[in-house]
Protein backbone atom coordinates (compact mmCIF):
# COMPACT_ATOMS: atom_id res chain seq x y z
CA UNK A 1 0.00 0.00 0.00
CA UNK A 2 2.72 2.47 0.92
CA UNK A 3 4.46 1.78 -2.39
CA UNK A 4 1.34 2.77 -4.32
CA UNK A 5 1.01 5.94 -2.25
CA UNK A 6 4.64 6.87 -2.95
CA UNK A 7 4.18 6.26 -6.67
CA UNK A 8 1.19 8.60 -6.68
CA UNK A 9 3.16 11.30 -4.85
CA UNK A 10 6.14 10.98 -7.17
CA UNK A 11 4.07 11.12 -10.35
CA UNK A 12 4.27 14.57 -11.84
CA UNK A 13 1.15 16.26 -13.07
CA UNK A 14 2.28 17.26 -16.56
CA UNK A 15 -1.06 18.68 -17.64
CA UNK A 16 -0.15 22.29 -16.69
CA UNK A 17 3.08 21.91 -18.69
CA UNK A 18 1.22 20.63 -21.75
CA UNK A 19 -1.35 23.39 -21.41
CA UNK A 20 1.39 26.02 -21.24
CA UNK A 21 2.94 24.62 -24.42
CA UNK A 22 -0.43 24.80 -26.17
CA UNK A 23 -1.05 28.35 -24.97
CA UNK A 24 2.37 29.80 -25.81
CA UNK A 25 3.83 29.02 -29.23
CA UNK A 26 7.20 30.55 -28.25
CA UNK A 27 7.43 28.23 -25.24
CA UNK A 28 6.57 25.26 -27.48
CA UNK A 29 9.26 26.32 -29.95
CA UNK A 30 11.86 26.56 -27.16
CA UNK A 31 10.85 23.17 -25.75
CA UNK A 32 11.18 21.59 -29.21
CA UNK A 33 14.62 23.14 -29.69
CA UNK A 34 15.77 21.69 -26.37
CA UNK A 35 14.29 18.28 -27.18
CA UNK A 36 15.86 18.18 -30.65
CA UNK A 37 19.20 19.24 -29.17
CA UNK A 38 19.01 16.33 -26.74
CA UNK A 39 17.98 13.85 -29.45
CA UNK A 40 20.75 15.05 -31.77
CA UNK A 41 23.42 13.32 -29.67
CA UNK A 42 21.63 9.96 -29.47
CA UNK A 43 21.67 8.14 -32.86
CA UNK A 44 19.03 5.62 -31.77
CA UNK A 45 16.77 8.43 -30.62
CA UNK A 46 17.17 10.26 -33.92
CA UNK A 47 15.97 7.21 -35.83
CA UNK A 48 13.07 6.63 -33.43
CA UNK A 49 12.00 10.26 -33.68
CA UNK A 50 12.22 10.18 -37.48
CA UNK A 51 10.09 7.03 -37.61
CA UNK A 52 7.59 8.55 -35.20
CA UNK A 53 7.29 11.66 -37.37
CA UNK A 54 6.94 9.59 -40.53
CA UNK A 55 4.31 7.23 -39.09
CA UNK A 56 2.35 9.36 -36.63
CA UNK A 57 2.82 12.98 -37.63
CA UNK A 58 2.01 13.02 -41.31
CA UNK A 59 1.61 16.80 -41.59
CA UNK A 60 5.02 17.39 -40.02
CA UNK A 61 6.57 14.73 -42.23
CA UNK A 62 5.05 16.33 -45.34
CA UNK A 63 6.38 19.76 -44.33
CA UNK A 64 9.88 18.34 -43.78
CA UNK A 65 9.74 16.59 -47.16
CA UNK A 66 8.59 19.80 -48.86
CA UNK A 67 11.36 21.83 -47.23
CA UNK A 68 13.90 19.24 -48.24
CA UNK A 69 12.60 19.26 -51.81
CA UNK A 70 12.73 23.05 -52.06
CA UNK A 71 16.30 23.06 -50.70
CA UNK A 72 17.31 20.51 -53.35
CA UNK A 73 15.64 22.60 -56.06
CA UNK A 74 17.60 25.67 -54.96
CA UNK A 75 20.86 23.75 -55.19
CA UNK A 76 20.22 22.31 -58.65
CA UNK A 77 21.52 25.33 -60.59
CA UNK A 78 24.72 27.29 -59.99
CA UNK A 79 24.08 30.57 -58.19
CA UNK A 80 25.99 32.46 -60.87
CA UNK A 81 23.53 31.45 -63.57
CA UNK A 82 20.27 32.31 -61.81
CA UNK A 83 18.55 29.26 -63.25
CA UNK A 84 18.64 30.45 -66.88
Amino acid sequence: MKTDELKEQNRLDLEPFYQALEDDSKLLEEALEILLGMVHFEPKSVKKLALFIKEDSRNLYNEIAELSKSEQDKGSTPSCCGGH
